[in-house]
């Protein structure tokens, strides 16, 4: 079945419409600049490199201690990997 005029009346003015409101919101909330997006990554890193370390040498100490090589330290680095990405991700799902 073919639509009528007055259907395809409607969807243009619905699409311009949508367009014109798009166009709006890209006028009051303009994409961040580069600088704050190089910002927010280098966050991002250190969010998950820091808890890494953090199990290096917390890892490090307990194989020392307990004379192990690396029992504590590859776990460790884990466990400090699992709380940086968890860290990352809600730091960046925040509103």
């Amino acid at each position: 079945m073919k639509p009528s005029l007055g259907d395809v009346h409607d969807h243009l003015a619905e699409a311009a419409r949508r367009t014109e409101e798009r166009k709006r919101m890209a006028r009051e909330t303009p994409e961040p600049s580069i600088g704050s997006r190089l910002g927010q990554i280098g966050i991002l890193g250190w969010a998950i490199v820091t808890p890494m370390l953090l199990g290096v040498v917390v890892g490090r100490l307990a194989d020392h201690y307990f004379n192990t090589g690396i029992f504590f330290t590859a776990p460790a680095i884990l466990v400090g990997a699992v709380i940086g990405f968890h860290a990352s991700w809600k730091w960046m799902h925040r509103k």
